[in-house]
């Protein structure tokens, strides 16, 4: 299988309810296929600076903004492969450079500065790593998808994500997905991701099923969790 390396396209995303996913899943049925990595656990280390630098700007919903992370399908182990983002949004439009390696290629780098090449996409990664100063694993992201793309268009994918969850301790891939939980049980979130406009089947249906577009942000959903206990703990809630 081939693996992409570089994306630009849009990403809408919407919170559904199982019942609804089911209902779209059924309703589109002909025009879509299961993606290569089918049902699987998307594992993430978000990296960001002491002072949370990157999700804050993020929040802020800035015309440009971006997010560094190194992404597995699975909990890896020492040759599996995993993926390091640097992930880029400017005017709605997503940018991704995308470096895969092996998980200790990709620890020697984090650890130790050793770049697994000289490649193009690894200089542009390097270069973020390097401006963010002391830059590092501040957050653990899993959930479990469902991937599907177009028939007839392969830039064309719909993500279903259940049971997301996170943690800011053990902040190492190969140390498994568990995590609390974030979202509701009983609801996912969808993503559409496209080059160009959704195809009229889509549109229909998701216009026939009332279902429109949102917004969650799983790393700032899980960063507001963490500073509103802070915050809760610094005014003396959590004292005996």
């Amino acid at each position: 299988m081939k693996i992409q390396t570089v994306f630009e396209r849009t990403e809408k995303k919407y919170i559904l309810t199982i019942s609804q996913r089911n209902a779209l899943l059924k309703r589109i049925a002909e025009y879509i296929k299961p993606d290569e990595y089918g049902e699987s656990t998307v594992c993430s280390l978000y990296f960001d600076t002491d002072n949370n630098q990157l999700i804050r700007r993020s929040m802020e919903k800035p015309v440009y903004k971006e997010k560094l992370r190194l992404r597995s399908y699975s909990t890896p182990k020492a040759g599996s492969n995993v993926f390091l983002e640097l992930k880029k949004k400017y005017n709605g439009v997503v940018y991704k450079r995308r470096k895969t390696m092996e998980y200790t290629q990709a620890m020697a780098y984090l650890n130790r500065g050793v770049m697994p090449d000289d490649s193009q996409i690894m200089r542009e990664i390097d270069w973020s790593m390097h401006y963010y100063k002391g830059i590092r694993p501040m957050m653990f992201i899993a959930y479990d998808r469902t991937a599907f793309y177009s028939k007839t268009d392969h830039e064309l994918r719909l993500t279903f994500d259940r049971n997301v969850r996170f943690r800011t301790d053990n902040l190492d891939l190969s140390k498994g997905h568990y995590g609390e939980r974030i979202l509701e049980h009983g609801l996912c979130i969808m993503e559409i991701k496209a080059l160009s406009t959704m195809p009229l089947w889509l549109t229909e249906a998701l216009n026939e099923l009332k279902l429109f577009p949102g917004t969650f942000s799983k790393y700032g959903t899980a960063y507001q969790l963490t500073e509103s206990r802070k915050h809760q703990f610094e005014g003396g809630q959590y004292c005996a």
